[in-house]
């Protein structure tokens, strides 16, 4: 392995690095107020498009962490500065929740289900059936289909839920049309959170606790990888895979 520059600023992933079913992983307070302290940039990065940065915060804190919301970057503030890059001041037709639609508001897209540009697809509590049929017709119509991400399944106390990888899934069978996924993996997710606290791949570590997410997507945009193994990948699957953080 080549010499690494000294890390400058750090990415965290968020359930299962810092917090696990609802609880703080042990250590994780005292990581975050080290972080703060060290006055070196930071954001910590989640998949889940349900929630806005200010909610996040507050379930955060009330669990002992303390993020300020300026770092938090999820897939559905992603998401909302893909679409203005690619098409500004477009449409949307969205099934999802706050932390979504607030975030596509914030870069001036309008949301309808009148022809619109897109079909972004995000993490609900509640997938409607007359919502998924719509997207399917307007998918089928011409617009252009997005998913805040892959993930197919979902934590909760009583065991796995279907995510958003799950529902385009069916979305995809049923218009023969794939979604383009902007969250982890994809790298643009990582890129994007660079440019958000103006920091270097090089210079950057991203900490994660699943193989073919967290490790992956920070791999491929040139950063040094951290697996804690508090989350979903143990040590044993991770050397299955044919990278290594």
């Amino acid at each position: 392995m080549h010499d690494r520059k000294p890390v400058q600023s750090w990415l965290t992933d968020m359930d299962g690095v810092l917090v696990h079913e609802g609880q703080p992983v042990p250590g994780a307070p005292e990581f975050i107020n080290r972080m703060r302290a060290s006055g070196k940039p930071f954001l910590v990065l989640t998949n889940n498009s349900i929630y806005t940065p200010r909610d996040l915060t507050a379930r955060l804190s009330r669990m002992g962490l303390d993020v300020p919301e300026e770092s938090i970057w999820s897939s559905a503030l992603a998401t909302g500065q893909f679409l203005a890059d690619q098409r500004p001041g477009g449409t949307a037709y969205v099934i999802g929740e706050a932390g979504l639609t607030t975030a596509l508001h914030a870069v001036g897209y309008v949301l309808t289900d009148f022809a619109p540009d897109y079909v972004v697809l995000g993490e609900t509590r509640t997938y409607s059936f007359e919502a998924i049929t719509k997207a399917v017709r307007l998918i089928n119509d011409g617009a252009r289909f997005i998913c805040t991400n892959p993930d197919v399944t979902g934590p909760s106390v009583e065991g796995a839920l279907p995510a958003a990888g799950s529902v385009a899934a069916m979305i995809s069978k049923a218009t023969g049309v794939e979604p383009y996924f902007v969250g982890k993996p994809n790298p643009m997710m990582m890129r994007s959170a660079l440019n958000t606290i103006n920091a270097h791949s090089e210079s950057t570590a991203m900490i994660g606790d699943r193989m073919d997410t967290d490790i992956l997507c920070g791999l491929e945009a040139g950063l040094e990888t951290i697996l804690v193994l508090t989350g979903i990948s143990s040590r044993t699957e991770a050397e299955r895979y044919p990278y290594r953080p």
